[in-house]
Order: structure tokens, then sequence, then C-alpha cells
């Protein structure tokens, strides 16, 4: 392996630039390789960084999506319908049910008659769920900071507006091509 390959592939980064230009020469595609070796690494940033946020929230007896749903509720007053639950975390009611289901099981949340419409079952943040959220407060949020902790504030600024602007075309994989993208992350 030359120096040349060790520049354009870090540790982890695959596929290089090189190997990007070689699949998109040997398909005769009119595709720009460093887009391809952008997106390809982003997706393999997404799948470690889940690895990583599964291992963090382990420590915590959650996992992510649990503590997502816990942070909702506590983000809304302590009480929510699941379909409310679904819109925000971005999944199935399905989804929310199961993760209602071991948080209740745990403790940390419980079902009754809506507040705002008796027919509807909300979820409740019991206090043993706050309590869960106040004690993993500290570590949590300081981890989330140190794994930043390279980017200055400035860095993390165009970060934010980079990955609001990626995150807007992760329709291209899901949806059709050149559908116009709907989501937007603000860098607040």
């Amino acid at each position: 392996m030359n120096n040349n390959n060790k520049v354009t592939n870090d540790i982890g980064a695959i596929p290089s630039l090189v190997q990007s230009k070689r699949q998109i020469d040997r398909y005769n595609l009119d595709i720009d390789a460093q887009a391809i070796l952008v997106a390809s690494r982003l997706m393999a940033a997404g799948a470690k960084l889940g690895h990583a946020s599964e291992i963090h929230f382990s420590r915590f007896g959650l996992s992510t999506g649990r503590y997502r749903l816990l942070a909702d509720l506590e983000d809304n007053e302590g009480e929510e319908l699941p379909s409310q639950l679904a819109e925000h975390l971005g999944v199935t009611r399905a989804t929310v049910t199961g993760l209602i289901d071991i948080l209740e099981r745990d403790g940390l949340v419980s079902r009754r008659s809506s507040s705002d419409d008796g027919r509807q079952r909300s979820v409740i943040l019991t206090e043993e769920g706050a309590k869960k959220l106040r004690e993993m407060a500290p570590e949590h949020f300081a981890r989330l900071e140190a794994m930043v902790g390279l980017l200055n504030i400035e860095e993390r600024s165009v970060f934010l507006d980079l990955l609001g602007r990626v995150t807007q075309g992760i329709s291209a994989l899901t949806g059709e091509l050149g559908s116009k993208p709907k989501e937007n992350i603000s860098n607040e």
C-alpha cells in the first residue's frame, strides 16, 4: 500500500477515494467520487455511532430508544399519547408500544387515561423514570460533550450546519431519487 492511500483512507474509513473512483469507473457512472466517499463514510460513522450509543445507554440499563422516549416525556411535562411519542421519535406506533412495555415493566413509565381525552391512554413519566434521568444526566452529558471535545465552538457550528444539510438529503436513500428533503436539524 502506498502513502497516497494512507492519506485518503484513515483507519476504519472505507472506502477510500481511490476505491470510490474505481467503483464508479467500473459501472461507467457519471457520479462525483468525493460525494460517494463522504456519503459512505457518513454511513459508516452513523453505524459506529449507533453501536456506541447502545453501549453508552446500556450503562444506565436503557437503550437509545428507551432513553429518547423518557427524555421526550420529560420535555413534554411527563405525559404524552403514544401517537405523539411515535411522531416525536420518528418511529412507528408498534415500536413505541414495545418501548413503553419495557419501560413500564421497569417502573419508569406508566399508562393512564389521558388528562385531555379520557378515551385515550397516556404514557406518564414516573418518579422513578424522572429519577433515572436526573441520576444519569451528569455522566450522560459529560460523555456527549467529550465526544465532540476535539471541535471548537466555530467548528461545532459549521458541523451543525453541515449535518442539517446532509440530514435533508437522507430521503435520497429512503424515498424517490430526487425527492425533496423534509427534515432539518437546527444548530440551536
